[in-house]
């Protein structure tokens, strides 16, 4: 029999009930209908209870579907009374069937109704206890395969009738159901996860054990596994806490937690005494507070030193009242000391932004008694901030002070700007007295390669065999500011370059319209010529080839997929509108995450990337915590409401060195236009990654978000223009460059940003942009069929309620439509204000049930959390392939089948096209004549009969009751199925 163990630690801060500012709690926990209770502790709002209670699980498999239920009461008057002190709702999805993995979670105490009064949080530790041959799957591990056993059947049945009577005793009453998870067991005391939520609106989860409990509710769609769905949070952030008539523009960085920092400012230095007996000396300064020490670098031979670092260290983790600023000369053998300057922790200054930066100052330096020295000054500056410290970013902070100096800069917080990207055109026209390598015969293929940086591409090979070719072919290329490239066009025959010209990129003419530039003859060069300019002058070659070249700032060069752009602005200045809004975010922090360094005994050192626009930025690095905690707040300009913001978590993997990767762990994206304007949206998002191993969540991420609209009237006109710049619908690109160039665009990001420092490496980029979206997957297709599937079904569920209406399933309702119908006949100017006034009223009732959160990344929805092993391995397969034959052909003939069925849907689709055509085309004269006959007929009747008559006769006989029906098809149907299609012409 399995066993459910609760265990009942402590409780804090309870609600007093007793009418003496105190209470007498006691727990009582219900489970699949056993109660128990502990023990009463008498006068104590923080009561200690340490015990255990065990239940029953008559059925471990369905463990998952039940929920645990612990209640806190005031004992009064003996036990013959008792009052509601506040309730907790754990989901048996989350609890783990080892007492080893089971952990200690403070959970905060919930409401039973809007007017209870609550406060306080409980200690709980729970785990399931499965003996003898009980199996959560209700099968036995040994036998893979065995009868099945009406029995079981039986049981299952009873439990799922006994689920559903005490469902029925209860009381119907509305109420918000709180559900938690009970964690990983990672340590560190983390705050219980989001796991299980019922179907229902709004549920509460727990918060880390403080006095500003953080309240979460979790949001899950509808048959989406609950851990892969939105968690609501309500951190005690100055955006969302109120401000009760104050401004809330007071505070510029309100969308964080505040984190104090103490800042330690080392400038320079001057006339510091030697220490060496050559007179010379090697200095630097060491900082320490505490057990934590920071070092800056040395200089050698030089007793003026200019420094300028600046350290920070975490107020929280302070161990030490004393700040110790000690300049060294560093020795071979030992570091000797040079003088010292001491600080009271408490006597720092506080500094809050936009104060103008804290003036450093000079300071005398001590020998070890605290005496003055008879030289040497040092000019510091010290004073407590918070991450809104213009310092912040590039100081040493104390959590890295393992780090070397190398590796520091890749630790630290940076924005990036990619480069602004424009669209190359090079249309090669042709070209003039070539003189091919074999003088004695013409040119037989001549083609033209054009490269820019890297990007290469040639044009077909002319059809005109001579010295006077001609292609008349345009090709594209991406180029970027400042315009430093060169384009080298090459003109080759069988391989073999013929000439070649240099063109600077920069003498190529900008275009913000379709009007294009006159084409240019360049003369060619011979191509050792082209590289030594006093030969060129020597040799009269006379080749030229004539092209138009033009760069297009009219468009938008798109790096991301167009379904999920952040930006989609002109790449010309003067053609860009003005910005509508501010986009506020908030990198709170990031919970549970997976130890990605965990063979190398490390955990992870995570750091997020957030992209909107050209504008990237990085929060810091925090090392060796599956809890990081980062509170950066950064501010982007909005110009199209329509757009997305993508914002990824990695794993430092170049703290020790190295080329290996950094690695994925997860990434969010948030359209826009699903946010209110001016609200705070404060979620934990969970980190999905598709690995060929299946579906894996690696964390969650905690941000807060507010779009901030600044014109209104703009923002709403967007919605009538089109997305894209003008120039793509005036002049539209080809299809088959629309990918190719994006590949370049991000080839040429990637690029750049990996030269910055520190660098965003190729491997963030490309993931951040969906590099590999185009590529196909079977499990991306079945994603979008689902989807296809899901408007069908919509427009079926009219079809449905229509038909229900025609067969008087609900003669309620058959009646009002008649009504209806009968008032829209006779008054048919009504039709067009029905219709919208129908939509105003169905807009209007869905607002009631409208998101309350951003959208987020959905696994159903992408048929991640149920995709097969083998679609997965052929989504992650190289292209071209590298698997064996065997594998290559299941999954060729795979795709024969899916192209079968594909191809059966379309051949339906193309017979009932053809019927339509053969209406009118006597290829059935029979079915031709009469149905031109019909029209004449019709023709006359129409003419003489009133419109609204007829549409009643139609609509009435559209209705009509069932007893009035026949089971047979209509005629109209059988006449539209005799109709010949061309399918009998296929081979």
């Amino acid at each position: 029999m399995a066993k459910l163990v609760v265990e009942v630690l402590d409780a804090n801060d309870l609600m007093p009930k007793d009418g003496h500012g105190s209470a007498s709690p006691f727990v009582e926990v219900e489970f699949d209908g056993q109660r128990k209770r502990t023990s009463t502790k008498p006068k104590s709002l923080d009561p200690s209870w340490n015990e255990k209670l065990v239940f029953n699980i008559k059925y471990p498999k369905y463990l998952s579907t039940q929920t645990i239920e612990i209640f806190v009461y005031n004992d009064n008057k003996h036990g013959h009374h008792r009052n509601f002190l506040g309730k907790v709702c754990i989901s048996g999805m989350s609890v783990p069937f080892s007492e080893q993995e089971s952990v200690v979670q403070r959970y905060p105490l919930d409401k039973r109704g809007i007017f209870s009064h609550v406060k306080g949080d409980i200690a709980l530790k729970v785990h399931a206890l499965v003996h003898g041959g009980d199996n959560l799957d209700g099968e036995s591990d040994a036998t893979p395969l065995k009868e099945i056993s009406n029995n079981e059947f039986d049981d299952d049945e009873h439990y799922y009738k006994e689920s559903r009577d005490k469902h029925k005793k209860k009381k119907k009453e509305r109420e918000l159901r709180t559900f938690y998870s009970l964690g990983g067991g990672y340590g560190g005391g983390d705050p219980p996860q989001p796991f299980f939520v019922e179907p229902r609106s709004d549920f509460a989860l727990a918060g880390p054990p403080s006095s500003a409990a953080t309240v979460m509710k979790m949001q899950a769609p509808a048959g989406q596994k609950p851990e892969y769905g939105l968690v609501e949070t309500r951190p005690p952030l100055a955006a969302r806490m109120g401000y009760w008539g104050r401004d809330k523009s007071a505070s510029t960085y309100d969308m964080v937690e505040p984190m104090n920092f103490l800042y330690v400012s080392v400038v320079k230095a001057m006339d510091l005494p030697s220490k060496d007996v050559s007179g010379s000396l090697d200095p630097y300064v060491e900082v320490k507070v505490g057990n934590y020490k920071g070092v800056t670098k040395h200089f050698e031979k030089n007793q003026n030193p200019v420094w300028n670092s600046v350290f920070a260290f975490s107020k929280e983790r302070l161990q030490s009242s004393l700040i110790e600023i000690t300049v060294k000369d560093r020795d071979v053998s030992k570091d000797d000391f040079v003088g010292k300057v001491v600080f009271d922790v408490p006597d720092v200054p506080q500094r809050v932004p936009p104060d103008s930066p804290l003036a450093p100052q000079w300071y005398k330096l001590l020998d070890k008694k605290g005496e003055l020295i008879k030289r040497g000054d040092i000019m510091l500056a010290i004073w407590m901030g918070t991450q809104a410290d213009e310092a912040f970013p590039d100081a040493w902070h104390s959590d890295a002070h393992n780090v070397s100096e190398q590796s520091l800069s890749t630790t630290r917080s940076k924005v990036y700007f990619s480069p602004k990207l424009y669209y190359l055109r090079v249309h090669v026209f042709a070209a003039q007295d070539l003189v091919p390598a074999d003088k004695s015969r013409p040119p037989t293929d001549a083609i033209v390669r054009v490269e820019v940086c890297n990007q290469g591409r040639t044009t077909r090979p002319s059809q005109m065999k001579s010295v006077n070719p001609e292609w008349n072919e345009e090709l594209m290329y991406v180029a970027w500011e400042p315009f430093d490239e060169l384009i080298v066009v090459s003109v080759e025959d069988n391989n073999v370059t013929i000439g070649r010209v240099f063109i600077p990129l920069r003498n190529v003419k900008l275009t913000e319209t379709s009007k294009m530039p006159d084409a240019q003859w360049f003369a060619l060069q011979k191509p050792a010529a082209a590289e030594d300019q006093i030969e060129m002058k020597k040799d009269k070659f006379a080749s030229r080839v004539l092209l138009r070249l033009s760069i297009d700032s009219g468009y938008h060069v798109l790096d991301e997929s167009a379904h999920f752009s952040s930006d989609l602005q002109p790449a010309a200045n003067q053609l860009r509108k003005p910005s509508v809004g501010i986009l506020e975010v908030g990198i709170l922090s990031a919970r549970n995450l997976q130890a990605m360094k965990a063979k190398d005994g490390k955990l992870t050192d995570a750091y997020c990337v957030a992209k909107y626009g050209n504008k990237w930025v990085r929060t810091r690095t925090l090392l060796d915590n599956l809890h990081p905690v980062w509170n950066e707040q950064y501010t982007w300009e909005v110009y199209d409401s329509c757009t997305v913001i993508t914002i990824g978590v990695f794993d430092n993997c170049h703290i020790s060195g190295g080329d290996a990767k950094d690695q994925r762990i997860g990434k969010v994206r948030i359209r826009l236009s699903t946010l209110e304007t001016d609200r705070v949206y404060t979620h934990a998002y969970p980190l999905l990654v598709l690995t060929p191993s299946g579906l894996k969540k690696n964390g969650e991420l905690h941000l807060a978000v507010r779009f901030t609209c600044t014109a209104w009237a703009n923002m709403v006109a967007q919605y009538g223009k089109p997305l894209l710049p003008k120039m793509h619908f005036v002049q539209p690109i080809h299809i088959k460059h629309v990918d190719l160039l994006r590949h370049q665009a991000i080839n040429i990001v990637a690029g750049k940003l990996a030269r910055a420092e520190p660098p965003l490496r190729n491997e963030i980029v490309e993931y951040m942009l969906d590099v590999d979206y185009h590529v196909f997957s079977l499990r991306r297709s079945k994603a979008n069929f689902h989807r296809i599937m899901a408007l069908v079904s919509q427009i079926q569920y009219i079809y449905t309620w229509f038909e229900g209406v025609c067969h008087w399933k609900n003669p309620v309702t058959s009646i009002l439509v008649h009504m209806l119908f009968l008032i829209l006949v006779c008054y048919p100017e009504l039709i067009l204000p029905t219709i919208f006034l129908y939509f105003f009223a169905i807009g209007l009732w869905n607002f009631r049930v409208r998101p309350t959160g951003p959208h987020h990344m959905d696994a159903r929805l992408s048929q991640a959390d149920n995709a097969h092993p083998d679609e997965l391995d052929e989504e992650f397969d190289t292209f071209p392939t590298t698997k064996v034959t065997d594998v290559v052909k299941m999954r060729y003939d795979r795709m024969r089948t899916i192209a079968g069925r594909v191809q059966s849907v379309s051949a339906d689709l193309a017979t009932q096209a053809e019927r339509v055509l053969s209406v009118l085309s006597w290829r059935d004269p029979r079915a031709t004549a009469i149905f031109i006959v019909f029209s004449l007929i019709w023709a006359v009747f129409l003419y003489v009969v009133p419109f609204q008559i007829v549409a009643l006769l139609v609509g009435l006989y559209i209705l009509r009751h069932p007893k009035l029906r026949y089971k047979l098809p209509p005629i109209p149907v059988n006449f539209f199925k005799r109709l010949p299609s061309r399918s009998d012409s296929l081979l």
